[in-house]
């Protein structure tokens, strides 16, 4: 309500004519916007387009193949998982798993029959075999093994040191060894770990 309304209702009084009609004179505007239909069609495919990219990017990232794991990782897994055995009542099934497990992880690093031989058989081999890496550890190896030994075949219960001594030894053993390895010869042992 404009002023002069206001004032000519509250004293009572009508306004003339000519000023009635120039109060409801109102400036002209321009004509309403339209959102024109092409621009809400292109809006909303563009908005698709990327929804579907993002879908496909997800996707691709999801099934992309894992890199395959080089010895040395496989094994202090399998180190870490052996863990539960760590106890007076299975002494027997934590010596031949963590026997089980360096003489894997020497086979896969350095291309070692380690398995299939007795300990002695295995520590005689390695001057010829094994190079000078693995025969720089073979004190640890021969330490290692005879615990294991006589816990596997003559029923040597070990004590918790001496369990968690050899956990660290294989651990010791397996993270020396893997520092060693050049970036070549650890594609190549990872490539030939995921063959077998």
């Amino acid at each position: 309500m404009t002023a002069a309304r206001w004032l000519a209702r509250a004293l009572g009084a009508t306004l003339p004519a000519a000023l009635a009609r120039a109060d409801d004179i109102r400036d002209i505007r321009g004509p309403k916007a339209e959102f024109p239909l092409w621009l809400a069609l292109a809006i909303a495919a563009i908005v698709l387009i990327v929804i579907a990219a993002g879908f496909a990017l997800w996707r691709r990232w999801r099934n992309r193949p894992a890199r395959a794991l080089l010895p040395f990782e496989i094994a202090l897994g399998r180190l870490e998982g052996i863990r539960p055995l760590m106890t007076p009542s299975t002494v027997r099934e934590y010596s031949v798993g963590i026997s089980d497990i360096v003489r894997g992880y020497i086979e896969a690093r350095f291309s070692v029959t380690a398995t299939h031989l007795t300990t002695e058989e295995f520590l005689h081999g390695l001057v010829g075999e094994g190079g000078r890496d693995l025969v720089s550890h073979r004190d640890l190896l021969a330490h290692f093994l005879e615990h294991c030994d006589m816990a596997k075949f003559a029923a040597v219960s070990l004590s918790m040191p001496i369990m968690q001594e050899l956990h660290d030894s294989a651990h010791r053993f397996v993270t020396e060894t893997s520092k060693s390895l050049p970036p070549a010869a650890q594609a190549g042992a990872a490539a030939q770990t995921a063959a077998s």
